[in-house]
């Protein structure tokens, strides 16, 4: 019998207000594969990523985790999920409070987890470790620290419980391009290092192509292709596709 998938996606659909948002989405992930989320802003790319985390209710169809349907879980088995998914925002001020120190927001996840505080300190020091920040940092604020400083903390956030997965929603776009090559180089390295799984949203598709081992061209809700990033990117069939790469010739 063949292991199942890490995440499955099968059918999915979404509606709001009787306007279909997206439309019969489909992809598989194992265990430290990653898939590119393509397309501009109103493709639905962001939905998406709220349905794969269990965010929303889909319309149609179904997330399956390991082989499980995330909507049959109980309420246990969806915290014990929210350890294994997590998130980074495009605005790092998604996930870290301004009112409290930088340390409280990083440990957050943690709540949910029976961890003493010996255990939570050093956690907390190995994931500002992990995204080359000091202990000290914990101990300010996000207002005292750059955007590209920010989303790094964002991200050690998104590690503090060791998840098999982590859903990206365009963690790039409101950097500077010097700082999206370097948080680029800090997802790449800790995709080799955790073997964390990835899904990437996003509209550009340098990143996706560096990151990604498959892409999915989303365009009004609907898939238009996809693939291994290779084909997707190096010889894309849709003329959608093709004018998104030429936007960057």
């Amino acid at each position: 019998m063949s292991t199942p998938a890490l995440i499955e996606v099968q059918g999915l659909g979404q509606r709001y207000a009787g306007r279909s948002v997206l439309r019969d989405v489909s992809f598989r992930l194992q265990p430290g594969e990653s898939l590119g989320v393509i397309g501009e802003s109103g493709a639905g790319k962001s939905t998406l990523a709220r349905l794969v985390m269990g965010l929303e209710r889909p319309s149609a169809g179904e997330v399956r985790w390991s082989g499980l349907a995330v909507q049959a879980l109980s309420a246990k088995e969806r915290r014990a999920l929210r350890a294994q998914v997590q998130m980074v925002f495009q605005d790092p001020y998604g996930s870290l409070d301004p009112r409290w120190r930088v340390g409280r927001s990083v440990m957050e996840p943690l709540d949910a987890l029976s961890m003493g505080e010996a255990q939570r300190q050093q956690r907390l020091a190995e994931v500002l470790a992990a995204v080359g920040m000091e202990i000290d940092a914990a101990m300010r604020f996000p207002h005292q620290f750059s955007g590209g400083q920010r989303q790094r903390l964002a991200i050690a956030r998104a590690l503090t419980t060791k998840p098999r997965l982590i859903v990206a929603d365009e963690p790039l776009s409101a950097l500077d391009v010097s700082v999206q090559a370097q948080i680029l180089s800090l997802l790449r390295d800790l995709q080799q290092r955790e073997g964390i799984s990835l899904v990437l949203v996003s509209h550009d598709l340098a990143a996706v192509e560096v990151l990604c081992d498959q892409a999915l061209v989303l365009r009004d809700g609907a898939v238009l292709e996809q693939g291994a990033t290779a084909q997707v990117l190096g010889e894309p069939q849709h003329p959608y596709t093709r004018s998104l790469l030429a936007a960057l010739a």
